[in-house]
C-alpha cells in the first residue's frame, strides 16, 4: 500500500506571493498552471490513497473547479473531500475561505469516509478513512500550540476508538517537530514514517518538519521518501507500508 500526503496549498504555486507586487494575491487570484503539475507528480507516484491537504472545492480562486474532484477523475480515483471549519463556522460565510477543505483519494475499491470535527481551533476537520484492516486519519492542526494540544486529546479518543490498526498523516503545524508531539505518539502508540526527522516545509529550504506519517503497530513501513518536488510551500510524503 502507498500513501502520499501532500499539502499543495490551493494549487496557488510554491514562492511566498507568487511573485505578485501585493502580498497574498496569489491565494485570491489563483495560479491555473500549477494544479496540473500537481495532478502530474501524483499520477507519477502511482499511489493507492492520497491525503490532500488545503485544497480548493471550488472558489474563484479555482475558477470554481473543484481541485479534490478534478485530480481524482484525472487519476481514475474515488475522492471524499470536506470543508475543514464545520457547519457552524463563520468562515463558512466568507468567499474563497468558505471552499478550503481537505481531500482522501483512493482506489475504486477502497470506500468508507467518516468525518469527524475537533472542538477548539479553526481548522477543524478529520477524516477518517476506513479500510478493511486499518484506518487513516488525515488531519490539519491549528497553528495555536494551545489549540494543537486539545486538538491532540481529541484525535486520541478517536484513536482509542478504532478497533483496527491506525496510521495517522497530516500537517500538524509542529513548529519543533517530532518532540512537540513526541506524548501524543506515545499514548497513542504511534511511530512517525520519517524516522530521520526530514524536513518539510518550505519547500524552496526546507527546515521545519510539519507533515507526518504516523502508524501503529500491526503497520510495517516499507519505505519513505519526502521528494523534492516544489509545487506547494510543503514537500510531499511517500510512505510505502503492509499489514504486519
Amino acid at each position: 500500500m502507498r500513501l502520499l500526503l501532500y499539502n499543495i496549498r490551493y494549487a496557488v504555486g510554491g514562492g511566498a506571493s507568487m511573485r505578485m507586487p501585493i502580498p497574498g494575491a496569489g491565494y485570491v487570484l489563483g495560479n491555473q498552471a500549477v494544479l496540473p503539475e500537481i495532478t502530474r507528480f501524483i499520477k507519477s507516484v502511482d499511489p493507492d490513497v492520497v491525503g490532500l491537504i488545503e485544497v480548493d472545492t471550488g472558489s474563484i480562486r479555482s475558477r470554481n473547479v473543484n481541485q479534490a474532484e478534478k485530480i481524482a477523475a484525472d487519476l481514475g480515483m474515488n475522492t471524499s473531500y470536506e470543508t475543514k471549519y464545520g457547519d457552524r463556522s463563520l468562515n463558512q460565510l466568507l468567499p474563497i475561505v468558505r471552499k478550503q477543505g481537505n481531500a482522501f483519494m483512493a482506489a475504486p475499491r477502497v470506500h468508507g469516509e467518516k468525518f469527524h470535527y475537533f472542538d477548539t481551533g479553526i481548522k477543524r476537520l478529520i477524516i477518517e478513512l476506513e479500510m478493511e484492516d486499518f484506518a487513516i486519519f488525515l488531519v490539519h492542526l491549528s497553528l495555536k500550540y494551545r489549540h494543537r494540544h486539545l486538538q491532540l486529546r481529541r484525535l486520541y479518543d478517536l484513536i482509542q476508538e478504532t478497533k483496527k490498526p491506525v496510521v495517522v498523516a497530516g500537517d500538524f503545524n509542529t513548529f519543533w517537530g517530532e518532540n512537540e508531539i513526541y506524548l501524543f505518539m506515545k499514548a497513542a502508540d504511534l511511530t512517525s514514517a520519517n524516522t530521520d526527522s526530514l524536513p518539510t516545509y518550505p519547500s524552496r529550504a526546507p527546515r521545519k518538519e510539519l507533515d507526518f506519517v504516523l502508524y501503529q503497530d500491526g503497520i510495517k513501513v516499507t519505505d519513505f521518501r519526502v521528494p523534492n518536488v516544489r509545487h506547494s510551500d510543503h514537500l510531499p510524503l511517500v510512505c510505502d507500508f503492509e499489514l504486519a
